[in-house]
């Protein structure tokens, strides 16, 4: 079952076009990767599909429905969920007011993803329930952004750049976090800038350059493809 389709999609910035004529799906189960450089649209996708940003064509269909003209607020009730680059936890509130914010998504759609599955995903979060969130590592605001939005009952969820500015280790346990929830049976839409780790993830990649999708298909193909290796994975 097709869980997302874009078709033939266009963003602009007033005169700057963002993206050209984007066309790529994700099907039910998968854990799908978004590479590109840097200024390539990858947030800009991502903000689309949530309607943060409009369109100027193309269609978007998220479980079977265009979401054209939906808030916002709407896509992510349906159960569409962004997770966007930088975090944006509510800083002033603590872990546990950040979680049950994200329960304003869910509506009456049932989900597995309760308070006590999140802290099974994520222990530090139970640690530190009482704790302001802006006080965080910026690892546990990541886990506490993954968090706040699986609250929420994702049938999707969108990824910006979950290792931004994480060391190592903390990548680590947030990639192996995306692993269960996707063996679990979640939709993973991921953007990424580190590519190599974003195509070990996922089963599917596609590449996006200059707003335009530059190549896809098997992750496992193009960490392969000397095109992608030579221009986004580096020697």
């Amino acid at each position: 079952m097709t869980t997302l389709t874009i078709s033939d999609l266009h963003v602009s910035y007033g005169g700057v076009k963002a993206l050209r004529g984007v066309s790529m799906h994700v099907e039910q189960g998968e854990m799908v990767a978004l590479i590109g450089s840097n200024g390539a649209g990858k947030s800009t996708l991502l903000n689309a599909l949530s309607n943060v940003v409009k369109r100027k064509s193309g269609e978007i269909v998220f479980e079977g429905r265009e979401t054209k003209g939906m808030s916002p607020h709407s896509v992510s009730r349906a159960g569409l969920l962004h997770v966007p680059e930088g975090r944006q936890v509510l800083g002033d509130m603590s872990v546990y007011e950040n979680l049950q914010v994200g329960l304003i998504a869910r509506g009456k759609r049932n989900t597995i993803y309760t308070l006590d599955h999140v802290y099974e995903l994520f222990p530090v979060l139970e640690e530190r329930r009482d704790q302001i969130a802006g006080t965080l590592s910026g690892g546990q605001q990541q886990m506490l952004a993954i968090g706040r939005a699986l609250m929420g009952g994702p049938h999707l969820l969108l990824l910006d750049e979950p290792s931004l500015g994480l060391s190592p280790l903390i990548t680590d346990q947030v990639f192996d976090a995306l692993k269960k929830l996707n063996a679990e049976g979640l939709t993973v839409l991921l953007v990424e800038q580190n590519a190599h780790r974003a195509l070990e993830a996922t089963s599917r990649a596609y590449v996006l350059d200059r707003g335009q999708i530059a190549f896809e298909g098997a992750s496992e193909e193009l960490a392969g493809n000397q095109a992608v290796i030579d221009s986004y994975l580096g020697a």
